[in-house]
């Protein structure tokens, strides 16, 4: 999770200095021969029809469409919004689960998903002079990584990972170029700083990816997966001394509501599996 919220800094530098088409495509692209290369060794084969079929064609759509709105979102509103909104997304996965997965919610969790979208619109401030309109994006984008989230769940086993993560990458190259003509804005030259801010995203990001992935083989799924919500405490540390960020008390009461629901419903989960 800290190399996550490193990965959203230089994401969020990034994106203000060059188009955010721009870096989606060239983050796209280094992500790409990184997992083609693992998933090349481990005899995971990338270019195969299964890619464009059913969950998994899904599974990668998804992770474009976000992308392309969390990145924009980035380049516009404050880092630690963005990460305590992102909090959001295990309550909707949840709600997801329960509407289309045929999963059984019950009140309870039912409740904390509610309290958590309360977090959300005290975080977003609707009506007011504070209210962050593009917001909207990361909420939007919470809401399509949880249609990636559940189709991973109704997916082949025998897919392998590192051939879903290509998939993914691969995607963001005609993704980024997509919203560059959507936006109207076209590819510009990259100056030393800006290689900086990309190859450290590109780091951060794959040796996240890499720790989660171990960490969900290795450890119990309902011990590790809390632990995603310290991404916000990173986040919040690193804004403050890199970008000057301070969160107010609506942010930080709506993020509270947000943790605290989502903690709330892997607890409760946990239990259930238990029994």
């Amino acid at each position: 999770m800290a190399a996550f919220a490193f990965e959203d800094l230089f994401l969020k530098r990034a994106a203000i200095a060059l188009p955010p088409g721009q870096v989606i495509a060239m983050m796209g692209a280094g992500g790409a021969v990184v997992f083609w290369l693992i998933a090349a060794h481990l005899g995971q084969p990338i270019l195969t029809r299964r890619a464009l079929t059913g969950a998994a064609a899904l599974r990668t759509l998804s992770e474009a469409g976000a992308t392309m709105l969390y990145i924009t979102a980035l380049a516009l509103i404050p880092l630690t919004v963005n990460s305590a909104l992102l909090q959001a997304s295990p309550l909707v996965v949840t709600m997801g689960a329960a509407l289309f997965l045929g999963e059984t919610v019950g009140w309870r969790r039912w409740s904390a998903i509610a309290v958590g979208f309360l977090g959300v619109l005290i975080i977003l401030q609707p009506g007011t002079d504070g209210f962050r309109i593009a917001g909207l994006l990361t909420v939007a984008c919470v809401a399509i990584l949880a249609v990636r989230d559940l189709s991973t769940r109704v997916m082949a086993e025998s897919i392998g990972t590192f051939q879903l993560t290509t998939w993914a990458y691969l995607s963001l190259v005609p993704a980024g170029w997509l919203l560059m003509a959507v936006q109207g804005q076209s590819a510009q030259a990259v100056d030393p700083s800006q290689w900086f801010d990309l190859t450290g995203a590109l780091i951060t990001g794959l040796f996240g990816y890499y720790a989660v992935t171990a960490a969900m083989r290795l450890g119990d799924v309902s011990v590790v997966a809390p632990f995603r919500y310290t991404r916000l405490v990173f986040a919040m540390i690193l804004a403050m001394i890199f970008l000057g960020e301070r969160p107010d008390a609506w942010m930080l009461t709506g993020a509270a509501l947000v943790i605290g629901s989502g903690l709330y419903t892997f607890a409760r989960e946990a239990r259930i599996k238990r029994r």
